[in-house]
């Protein structure tokens, strides 16, 4: 198999991944309705950074490093599980507190705050390592050079940006903000009560 075929391959199999609701997607969707399309492709940009140091960690040999140190995978499962479950709590309480949100003016976020939101998210659950390391396993060849590596995680990158710019994107529109502004808060419970099942399914995974 060519180089390109190899990369066209992988970028592939992450989309199908990608698409599969999950953590990003509900943070991206949320993010952009409460704070407009352009900070939801900040947010989007920060899921793709995510993606591209799980994929290099992937490439790199974490799961040999989790098999050789298993508290480490154990300290990274319960962080992330404990960051997913703190988001669906403060989604679940905000959900109750009226607050009405203007359409013409989505609430402030700077820019640092969105990618980096959109980082830790991507990072927050380390079966993502797994996941890609699995995807390799598959995909590679058996002495794959760095610079393949570091392609396999570009063409990840490079999907996951896309993807999630266009979630962004496409539920930002007038109708789907006017639609927001009337289920926000069923919206916010929806997600929290995801991210609670997230983090929780992750906290119990062996």
């Amino acid at each position: 198999m060519s180089t390109a075929s190899l990369l066209l391959t992988i970028a592939l199999l992450w989309f199908a991944t990608a698409v599969a609701p999950g953590p990003n997607f509900i943070a991206t969707i949320r993010i952009a309705l409460l704070h407009g399309r352009v900070t939801g492709m900040r947010t989007a940009v920060g899921i793709a950074c995510g993606t591209s140091l799980w994929g290099l960690a992937g490439f790199f040999g974490v799961n040999a490093l989790f098999t050789l140190a298993p508290w480490l995978h154990l300290a990274l499962k319960l962080g992330g599980s404990a960051y997913l479950i703190l988001l669906g709590v403060n989604y679940l309480a905000g959900s109750f507190r009226s607050e009405p949100i203007p359409l013409a003016r989505p609430r402030a976020m700077s820019t640092r705050s969105a990618v980096l939101f959109g980082m830790v998210t991507s990072l927050a659950n380390p079966q993502t390592a797994l996941s890609v390391t699995s995807l390799f396993a598959a995909t590679l060849p058996p002495q794959p050079s760095i610079v393949l590596g570091i392609s396999a995680a570009l063409a990840m990158t490079v999907v996951s940006v896309a993807w999630y710019s266009l979630v962004a994107c496409a539920l930002t529109v007038r109708r789907a903000a006017l639609a927001f502004c009337r289920v926000r808060h069923w919206i916010d419970r929806i997600a929290g009560l995801a991210f609670l099942g997230f983090g929780t399914r992750l906290a119990l995974e062996r």
